[in-house]
Formats: structure tokens, sequence, C-alpha cells
């Protein structure tokens, strides 16, 4: 894989952006629209960095960073870090490649990384950072819907080990997170839906009044867009502030992912397949462990009738042969969430509440499957 490096030209463009207030979370802040690039000057003129490295991939370094590099007010030396998009190139690999970018740029303890990007360049340019000199400071600009709502809140740096996500890495917190949904503009309808996939799973754990705002996606506008945007980062920082090392109530985010991310690794590595989106897997995930939900006795018929309709509404079907469930339920084995052996499962308990810490037999994994085809 390629990595390119470059010295950043200055585009001049002009952005009108709506306000909103900043969110504190766990010793940084989550800043908004036009708040977002006062609050990272401001940080720029108070703190001694010796330069500047911003790492992209190819997509927002062509879509993004025309939006982004006119909004910096500073003298420091701006590298660029650009590897190729895609939650394949999500791996120790390239981390080398640009740890040993750094080096021969002459990268110090006094560097700032500014990660901007969608969930593959946070997490990863997180990791590089957090690791680089046993630490270096940075700040993420999510660019997708996506990484807007999770990938970039709550501290989770890393990469994948294979087709196991998300299995290297550590937690550690940005300076701040900038949001500026202006970034949303250049994202195709693919994306938008694959960062709603996180939106819908924050109502369903936590907000049942938020989950039931999007039973009719036509009739979202832009500012309201921003307002759940909003709120799904909230519900996301009110959950990890409470448990920013996974412990607990945390594990709450994972509701649609232990099968959802099972299903993501299988299609990633499978040459029969195509890739899905995150958000595509995880929504399958969601119906999934909504039916183990019912079946279990935690929400009624209807309530699982309510989700499978909606997400169904937003997201193609998935197709799976009869081959493909034995080798996604052995990636379960490799889940982060598991103790002592067992794979654990976060569960919704009626729609707005979960229940964290559920084992489940495989039976049930597997009706689930054949509900799903229904």
């Amino acid at each position: 894989m390629n990595i390119i490096c470059s010295k950043m030209p200055y585009f001049a463009i002009s952005i009108n952006l709506r306000s909103m207030n900043s969110i504190q979370a766990n010793n940084y802040l989550v800043h908004f629209n036009q708040n977002a690039y006062e609050a990272l000057n401001k940080h720029l003129r108070e703190n001694k960095y010796s330069n500047i490295f911003i790492i992209v991939d190819d997509q927002t370094n062509e879509h993004c960073l025309p939006k982004f590099i006119p909004m910096l007010e500073t003298d420091l030396a701006i590298e660029i870090i650009e590897f190729e998009a895609g939650e394949a190139n999500k791996n120790i690999e390239t981390c080398i490649e640009i740890w040993n970018i750094l080096t021969e740029l002459g990268a110090d303890r006094k560097s700032l990384v500014i990660n901007v990007g969608g969930g593959v360049v946070t997490d990863l340019g997180g990791f590089v950072a957090s690791t680089f000199k046993r630490g270096v400071n940075f700040i993420n600009v999510p660019t997708t819907l996506l990484s807007m709502v999770d990938a970039s809140v709550g501290g989770k740096t890393g990469v994948d080990l294979g087709n196991l996500k998300n299995q290297i890495g550590v937690i550690n917190v940005p300076q701040m997170v900038l949001i500026d949904t202006a970034y949303l503009e250049t994202l195709p309808q693919s994306e938008m839906r694959s960062g709603l996939a996180e939106m819908l799973k924050h109502g369903l754990i936590y907000d049942a009044p938020y989950w039931r705002q999007f039973s009719d996606l036509k009739s979202i506008v832009f500012d309201e867009l921003d307002q759940l945007i909003y709120r799904s980062v909230e519900i996301k920082n009110e959950i990890v502030i409470q448990d920013p090392t996974e412990k607990n109530i945390r594990k709450a985010l994972n509701f649609g992912h232990t099968l959802g991310h099972a299903i993501e690794g299988y299609f990633l590595e499978s040459e029969e397949k195509t890739t899905l989106l995150h958000g595509e897997a995880i929504a399958v995930g969601m119906i999934l462990e909504s039916y183990i939900s019912l079946q279990k006795g935690l929400i009624s018929e209807e309530e699982y009738r309510e989700i499978k309709a909606i997400i169904k509404s937003i997201y193609d079907d998935v197709i799976f042969e009869e081959n493909d469930i034995d080798p996604i339920l052995e990636l379960l084995i490799h889940d982060k969430k598991n103790e002592y052996g067992l794979i654990q499962f976060a569960l919704i308990e009626g729609i707005g509440k979960i229940k964290i810490n559920q084992s489940v037999e495989n039976k049930l994994i597997l009706d689930a499957f054949q509900d799903y085809k229904s």
C-alpha cells in the first residue's frame, strides 16, 4: 500500500455554518460547526506545538481538506499523510508506514496529529498518535456521519487484526473533537445510511422517543439532522462518562455489534462476498439481536416487528447462504466483550433500555438468522 506525504497548499472557500453548544466529554470537549474552528485555533495559539501532521485517506484528502485547511490559523509547518481509504487498510502495517513517515519528517513529542476522516482514519490515526513516542497530542475531525456519532467519541483507538475488528488498540482521549456537519455534503447516500445505524442504536438502547423520530426518514430536513446528530453524540457521551473503560454500562453500545462485527469481518475477508459498510452489518446485527431479545422475553412481539420493519425499510437485505453461518459464529469467539470464554451480548430490554452480559446459545442465533430471511 502506498502512503503519500505532502505539504498542504492553501485553498480559499467560504462556509456558512450553524452553531451548537459544545459537549463536555471525559477530559475533552466536542465542538460543533463554527465553534469547532474557533476552539481549534484557540488551542493552537495556547499550545506551543512544533509542527502539525494531518492524517487523511485519499477520499478526505480530495473532498474534505479543501474545506478544513482554510479554517486553520497557524504559521506552523503542516504535513499531510494520506493512506488508501477502506477498512481493509485499518491494520498495523498502515500504522508502521505512518510511524516511519512521522520519524522521517522529524515529528517529536510536541507535534500535533489531526485526524480528518471517517472512522477508519480517526481510529487508526488516534492509535498512531497514542503510541508514537509513547503518545503525542491528537485531535479528531470526523467527516462521515458514522464517525461523528460513534467512532470519534469515547476515546477508543485501534486497528483490526486480519478480519477481527478492533483487536489492537488503546483507550486514549483526543485534545478535542470537531464536528462540522458541512462535511456530510460530500458523502454518498450509502455512507449516510451506514452512520444512521449507530443513531438508531442509540435510540434503541437509551432513548425511545429519539428512536421513533426515525420512523419516517423522508420527513427529516437538514436542520433537524444537525439536532439528531447532536443528540446521538450526547447519548453516547452520557454512557461513556459513566464507564470510560467499558467495564459495565458502556457495553450497552455494543448492541447489534456482537453479531454485526462478525458479519462485517466475514464479508470483508470472503472473496465471494461484497464488503459491507459498518452500518450495513450493524443494521443486520440489530435485527438479529432484537430477535434474540424477543425470544428471551426482553421485548414484545410488537416492539420486535417495529424494529425489524424500520431497519429493513432503510437497508437492503443481506443474503446469507447456509455455509456462511458457521464461519460467522466462529468469529464470535474473538469478540472483545467475551469473558472467561463465554460470548457476551448486550440485548435490549424494551425499546430505550439495555441488559448487558447476556449469554446466548447457538440455536437461538441460528433461529435469528432464519427469521431475518423472512
